[in-house]
């Protein structure tokens, strides 16, 4: 795999009417790395994967793949993989059946059928008929679907959707696997925990436009403060040492000290020099979702309004 798979977004804009669903966004997805796809409902994730796989056409801008667009492809199973409806099967169908179809319409060999069921976990249901099948089965179908032709390129949107835990762990070690293949893999998600269990790079878009390209861990440090919790049998005098040096401790109801913009390797040092026993110390990890909450807070189209008491 190479950089010739990459998928490329110029420029890329789509007007509905009065609504500009994407706004000259601009990306370059590249191989050999999971890319999260990110965005409050409204961003214009959908149909910018949409726009990228000629399922629509943009207003203006290009979308390609390997320098091509997707509409230009041969055999295009073959070069991109995408999961974007999980119930695209149709229901009176087998899945051996199902994929079976779509590997005849792109030239690849019926062993390849057995191999992405055995994959998925679902060859034991291969010849039930879609329609009995759940959601987290019908999802590992369309992840089939998408490996079958063995692509360089992938675009999945919420692959996790209706899994269960042990599904949640495989898809990501699947992710995981493909880009260390060296393929293109880009996967829209509103699973904060997940996308950071999977993801290296981001793209998060907010009313259109893109507001991150950036990798995972430069996003996160970028957008969140570091902070510390501390516990200790002489409160107040490590409250009063904290307020010497700048800093501004809260307690809260399980008597731990949460200290804004501090280090364990400097509040540390700082109790011992005074004497003060401390009783726990540990740095709060940034996540991924206070990250993208701060990001997003003013780019959000539906949010709820709190309640009163």
């Amino acid at each position: 795999m190479t950089a010739a798979t990459a998928i490329e977004v110029r420029d890329l804009t789509k007007v509905y009417g009065k609504v500009r669903a994407v706004d000259s966004v601009t990306f370059t997805v590249e191989p050999g790395r999971v890319t999260g796809f990110l965005g409050p409902n409204g961003a214009g994730k959908s149909t910018t994967m949409r726009l990228v796989l000629g399922l629509d056409r943009p207003t203006s801008g290009t979308a390609t793949i390997g320098g091509r667009p997707y509409a230009t492809l041969t055999e295009p199973l073959r070069q991109v993989g995408a999961l974007l409806d999980a119930g695209a099967a149709h229901g009176s169908r087998t899945a051996r059946g199902h994929l079976a179809a779509l590997a005849a319409s792109n030239r690849i060999p019926d062993r390849r059928v057995a191999e992405v069921l055995e994959m998925t976990g679902i060859a034991k249901a291969a010849d039930r008929r879609v329609k009995t099948f759940s959601l987290g089965m019908r999802q590992r179908l369309g992840i089939a679907a998408a490996l079958l032709g063995d692509p360089p390129v992938l675009m999945l949107d919420e692959p996790s959707n209706g899994l269960d835990p042990e599904g949640i762990i495989w898809i990501r070690e699947l992710l995981r696997q493909l880009a260390g293949e060296g393929r293109t893999v880009l996967v829209s998600s509103h699973l904060m925990g997940e996308t950071a269990a999977f993801a290296e790079h981001l793209i998060v878009l907010g009313r259109g436009q893109v507001l991150a390209d950036t990798p995972m861990k430069d996003f996160i440090a970028s957008r969140v403060r570091p902070r510390v919790r501390v516990r200790t049998s002489e409160d107040e005098r490590l409250r009063a040492l904290l307020k010497e040096h700048g800093y501004d401790p809260v307690r809260s109801d399980d008597g731990r000290w949460h200290v804004d913009d501090a280090e364990v390797d400097a509040i540390g040092p700082l109790a011992a020099r005074a004497g003060i026993p401390i009783l726990e110390l540990a740095a709060e990890e940034a996540t991924l979702e206070q990250a993208y909450l701060d990001l997003t807070a003013s780019a959000t189209e539906f949010t709820a309004v709190p309640q009163e008491a």
